[in-house]
């Protein structure tokens, strides 16, 4: 069994955070990476036209800023190589490959029991941790609904994080099933490349532009949220203009106050809303609420390749791609984590003290805040591990 301070599960930008913070501390820390790479989110499963939509300055890590000469909102792959940048400044010790199966306390409750697996050679592993932090993120598993007769689809089924570019679906009926970010955005690329485009709109959300966000979060410094939302919403409106005629309904609360309570971001227009006021994007309209309209369109079921609506209409296409999310997976392999996490895998504490578990138990990145909510966590679970080394010494 191999003995460690702490262990960080997950080498995305939480893990790597984390671990920055703890190193600066001079606490010894290992991160445990089940895939080759780290960040495999960001360079495996995203689609080719990213960019991050918030400005750079809310988009670094702990103690390593992105470079000045960066454009105030950057790309994938210039996010990317800030990581990698990050994890060769700060030397951290990423162990890759190597999947948890099990995180449990030790008869005495002490120490973490880790044990892992190598993802090559199948070989099994324990560690042993006085602190055991959990960074695997919100987006650990891809979500698809389930949808009778979905498995019957004649056609191609895909979730976003398969999705690279529109060009090998240019001669294709396409529906995009979800219309956060990654939905708007998709639909978007694969009508630039000539694909005939549905998108399924299944609640309110908010339409802004990545300047309008930019504005806000400098404002929310110095003014209240409910303020600065009323000033957003305005300028939405002035920009857009009714979007509902066109499916699309803007919820009661503001974007700033939403994302803050439900973790739900505005939706950062790159070009969507044109197309979809033009015809080129269609949207289906799926509601919880049949308030919000007088037509309702919604799936009821899959036959072959038609996807069949409650009124009973339908349509023919020849692929649905899921833009449906992700979920948490910590649960699948933490044991003991119950007072921390939901059963979800999603805290259960709320912010600002959603980080911090029992018995050395502490999660990052799992604050539904973006990048700025991961430098916060791991700048608080650094500080409260070093605090309680410091107690440890002196007992």
């Amino acid at each position: 069994m191999k003995k460690e301070v702490a262990v960080i599960i997950g080498a995305g930008p939480a893990g790597i955070a984390t671990a920055a913070c703890l190193n600066k501390l001079s606490i010894p820390n290992i991160i445990l990476e089940k895939d080759d790479c780290i960040a495999s989110l960001w360079k495996k499963r995203s689609y080719d036209r990213l960019k991050l939509h918030l400005a750079k300055q809310f988009c670094s890590l702990p103690l390593m800023s992105l470079p000045h000469s960066a454009p105030t909102f950057i790309s994938k792959a210039e996010f990317i190589g800030y990581l990698d940048n990050y994890v060769e400044h700060f030397k951290l010790h990423v162990v890759y490959c190597t999947e948890v199966v099990s995180a449990a306390l030790d008869e005495n409750g002490n120490s973490w029991i880790i044990t892992v697996k190598n993802r090559i050679s199948g070989e099994k592993d324990e560690y042993s941790a006085r602190f055991l932090i959990v960074a695997t993120g919100e987006n650990s598993e891809k979500f698809i609904p389930e949808i009778h007769g979905l498995k019957s689809f004649s056609g191609e089924v895909i979730h976003s994080s398969e999705y690279k570019s529109g060009e090998v679906f240019s001669t294709k009926n396409v529906l995009v099933v979800g219309s956060g970010n990654s939905g708007m955005e998709i639909a978007y690329d694969l009508s630039k490349f000539g694909a005939q485009t549905s998108i399924a709109v299944r609640s309110p959300f908010h339409v802004m532009s990545k300047e309008m966000i930019h504005f806000g979060m400098v404002l929310v410094k110095y003014f209240p949220v409910k303020m600065v939302d009323v000033l957003l919403v305005m300028l939405a409106k002035f920009n857009y203009g009714d979007l509902s005629k066109y499916g699309i309904v803007r919820p009661k609360n503001g974007p700033l106050k939403m994302k803050a309570a439900t973790g739900r971001s505005a939706v950062i227009d790159v070009g969507t809303v044109d197309k979809i006021k033009s015809g080129e994007i269609m949207v289906c309209i799926i509601v919880n609420h049949i308030d919000y309209f007088q037509v309702v369109k919604a799936i009821s079921r899959i036959r072959g390749d038609e996807v069949i609506s409650i009124d009973g209409s339908s349509n023919r296409f020849d692929v649905i791609i899921f833009a449906t999310g992700y979920r948490s997976t910590a649960n699948t392999w933490l044991k003991d984590g119950e007072f921390m996490l939901n059963e979800t895998g999603m805290p259960k504490q709320s912010f600002p003290e959603h980080w911090k578990g029992k018995n050395g138990l502490y999660c990052a990145g799992l604050s539904r805040r973006g990048l700025p909510g991961v430098s916060m966590d791991a700048q608080n679970i650094a500080n409260h591990i070093n605090m309680m080394e410091k107690k440890k010494t002196m007992e």
